[in-house]
């Protein structure tokens, strides 16, 4: 049974042996055991108290400990920003669910991007991909050095083993991995396949509440950060890292997830979506999609989020006199949506689970015609919409799509279709 401690960002302390944790100090010039003292700094040292993230190890061998990394021919389709090997579309696309490789293939190696922004030498921008695996990572780790990063499964479940502790993450739910955490996956119910946002810019925090007060949305003490688990395994361990947008690796001559006792608020969570608790109205008007924020990083301009986690859970539609799917929009922050389950209210059809669909700024979009015309005419009795959950990707840069998913057969060119055939309205005379 894996075992977690509660609350987004706490302050936790762990350890897999008693005693293996210093006491009153961090770094003692004896650390009990003779294990090795490693801090982990997820923001610079002086960022101000409430936004810096950092934990200390206490682990059988130093990270410094491995030979030189040497560039790694695996998983040829991920990429990172800034994206530049195809132009950038104003096109509404659309894509069918990515299909599992033919060939056994772990997480890394099933690793694909659709597209992103910003660029990874700034700290600006993410990096958007979709993983389809039918294997488990054996005797190897992988760890991005430049983004931190949400995995949001589709299908099948997850154990994800981290430095830090275990998680297990089935679809509706959802994992965090900060930056340069290294981590294994193992599937523990057949082919897998998912969602995964690499956020180069500010650390994801909760969204603050404003008017909503204290509580609601995503709540702290449902995030489950892990409790600290080791391997002592003189096995090598093939080690492969994302730096700077190139994949790189290395052999140990251990296990990496060594590390016996922990304490910090930089760590490893998982999250149930099905926790949320969705806040929407009770008279009148769709609200904006911000109230259905689970994470948030931000930007250098106040209210404008580097990229924000919007899930659609299942809930209730109340409003009345109201047009209650979303409305048509054009926005300055690019979206791009990902199904887990059930359909999307504002899409009768096309968007398929393990799908996806990106609108970029200020490009007009909105419900197709089956679902409006069925919007209009509904009875406007309170509706429980039950089997669903969308997220979105909400970014304040477009999204340029990488050559790959613009040439990928899974791409659907008949997207613009759903929105031909509506009305002229008619205008008295």
């Amino acid at each position: 049974m894996t075992h977690y401690q509660p609350g987004f960002a706490n302050h936790h302390a762990t350890e897999a042996v008693p005693g293996a944790l210093p006491i009153g100090r961090n770094s003692p010039q004896h650390t009990p055991f003779g294990l090795y003292a490693e801090q982990l700094s997820g923001t610079a040292f002086t960022a101000p108290r409430a936004e810096n993230r950092r934990s200390w190890l206490y682990r059988l061998r130093p990270t410094a400990n491995h030979p030189a990394f040497t560039p790694y021919e695996g998983a040829p389709n991920l990429k990172s920003a800034p994206f530049a090997d195809a132009p950038p579309s104003p096109n509404r696309l659309r894509w069918d669910p990515l299909p599992f490789p033919t060939e056994p293939t772990d997480f890394v190696d099933g690793l694909v991007t659709y597209g992103g922004n910003g660029d990874v030498g700034t700290g600006t921008g993410v990096g958007i991909h979709l993983y389809a695996a039918t294997a488990d990572m054996v005797d190897r780790a992988f760890f991005s050095a430049d983004g931190e990063l949400l995995i949001v499964p589709q299908q099948g479940s997850l154990l994800i083993d981290t430095e830090l502790g275990r998680l297990e993450v089935a679809p509706l739910q959802i994992a965090l991995i900060p930056r340069g955490i290294r981590f294994r996956v193992e599937l523990l119910d057949g082919p897998a396949r998912g969602y995964v946002c690499e956020n180069y810019g500010a650390l994801f925090r909760l969204p603050d509440l404003g008017p909503i007060g204290a509580n609601g949305l995503a709540n702290p003490r449902d995030f489950e950060t892990p409790v600290a688990r080791y391997e002592d395994d003189d096995r090598p361990h093939r080690i492969v890292q994302k730096y700077q947008g190139s994949l790189w690796t290395t052999t140990l001559d251990h296990s990496p997830f060594d590390v016996v006792a922990w304490h910090g608020n930089l760590a490893p969570c998982r999250y149930d979506l099905t926790r949320f608790n969705t806040i929407n109205t009770v008279s009148f008007d769709h609200p904006d999609p911000s109230i259905f924020t689970v994470l948030t990083s931000p930007s250098d301009t106040p209210g404008t989020a580097n990229c924000d986690i919007v899930i659609f859970p299942p809930r209730w539609m109340v409003a009345e006199g109201t047009f209650r799917p979303p409305w048509f929009h054009r926005n300055v922050m690019s979206e791009f949506m990902g199904l887990i389950t059930g359909a999307y209210d504002a899409k009768e059809g096309g968007f398929a689970p393990g799908g996806a669909s990106l609108h970029n700024q200020m490009n007009g979009h909105g419900p197709d015609q089956a679902s409006y015309e069925k919007a209009v005419a509904a009875d406007l009795k309170p509706v429980k919409i039950t089997d669903t959950m969308a997220f979105m990707v909400e970014t304040r840069f477009p999204v340029r799509p990488t050559r790959w998913a613009s040439e990928t057969p899974t791409m659907q060119l008949d997207y613009d279709d759903v929105w031909r055939g509506f009305a002229k309205a008619r205008l008295p005379q």
